[in-house]
């Protein structure tokens, strides 16, 4: 039972946890920006699948990461699009038009992987990368400093998209899209094109989690390959309150329990494996429900924008 305690143990615990939380971040960083401007994307999940699998078809069939990491971004700019013109142009139950994004990202990953892949394979995948000096830090660099970029990229994107929505004119911008569509229309904002901008590059971010599992830190792709990572997504959206820094703390917590129940088993700790397995699940229903209650919403969230009513 000493092992637990082992710096090798805790090292290796820590670094888990931050490679479990780089696409909860990424996606929900994305959602963040969605929401802000006040729509509710549901269908963060297949739009990571369905990027998951382009990315990895691309690299499996190229090589080249640089091209998997592009199909990413064109599948999530592409999915966006989608869920901006059904729930923006058209004005959509969000909800509803994320459940239906969801399941065509689900049922059309899965068919492509059917046909063009058949069975489970693996790529190169992307290599990790130890940052100059950092890396030599005892203890802490092996920890923080040797990842794959896309880590280093969504913990970079924190401070970034704050800065962005608490200290810009356009983060002030998406706030009062979000907040009062209605007075920001009467200043002169668009805000369908506002809304159209944050929910594709807020799909963007989802399709780049998304190949982050596939190309980066599973290097395979199967069958619902992110376990409805999505949902937590938007789960950690509500959880930080809108922020950025709040979604960061989130989705750390969340991979925090999963690297627990990882190295649970790895270290043979007698504890069924199913209920290790609910633990991270468990602790995301516990935190939201204590969480909602003083977290204050965008007050046009999830509510279309009719021109011309108050």
């Amino acid at each position: 039972m000493s092992d637990v305690y082992s710096l090798t143990v805790i090292t290796g615990f820590l670094s888990t946890m931050l490679i479990l939380a780089t696409p909860l971040l990424l996606a929900a960083l994305g959602e963040t920006i969605s929401q802000n401007s006040g729509v509710v994307n549901l269908g963060v999940n297949g739009i990571m699948l369905l990027s998951a699998f382009f990315a990895f078809y691309v690299v499996l069939m190229t090589e080249s990461l640089f091209l998997g990491i592009l199909a990413a971004i064109a599948t999530g700019l592409a999915m966006g699009l989608i869920m901006s013109l059904v729930s923006i142009t058209l004005k959509a139950e969000q909800g509803v038009s994320g459940i239906g994004l969801n399941m065509f990202g689900l049922g059309l990953s899965s068919l492509l992987f059917k046909v063009l892949v058949g069975t489970v394979k693996t790529v190169g995948g992307m290599p990790k990368i130890a940052l100059p000096l950092l890396s030599k830090i005892p203890l802490l660099g092996p920890v923080f400093f040797e990842h794959h970029l896309f880590v280093y990229f969504a913990f970079a994107m924190v401070p970034l998209l704050w800065w962005i929505l608490e200290r810009t004119t356009w983060g002030l911008t998406i706030k009062s899209v979000g907040q009062n569509p209605a007075a920001a229309d009467s200043r002169g904002i668009n805000v369908n094109l506002v809304r159209y901008i944050c929910v594709t590059s807020g799909a963007v971010m989802a399709g780049l989690a998304g190949a982050s599992l596939s190309i980066a830190t599973l290097n395979l792709f199967q069958d619902n390959l992110t376990a409805g990572q999505g949902f937590i997504a938007v789960a950690l959206v509500y959880f930080g309150g809108w922020s950025p820094v709040g979604v960061m703390w989130g989705a750390l917590l969340f991979s925090a329990a999963n690297s627990v129940q990882l190295w649970m088993q790895v270290l043979g700790v007698p504890v069924p494996a199913s209920l290790a397995n609910m633990l991270p699940y468990l602790l995301t229903v516990i935190t939201l429900t204590f969480s909602g209650r003083r977290n204050r919403k965008p007050g046009a969230l999830n509510k279309p924008f009719f021109r011309g009513e108050a």
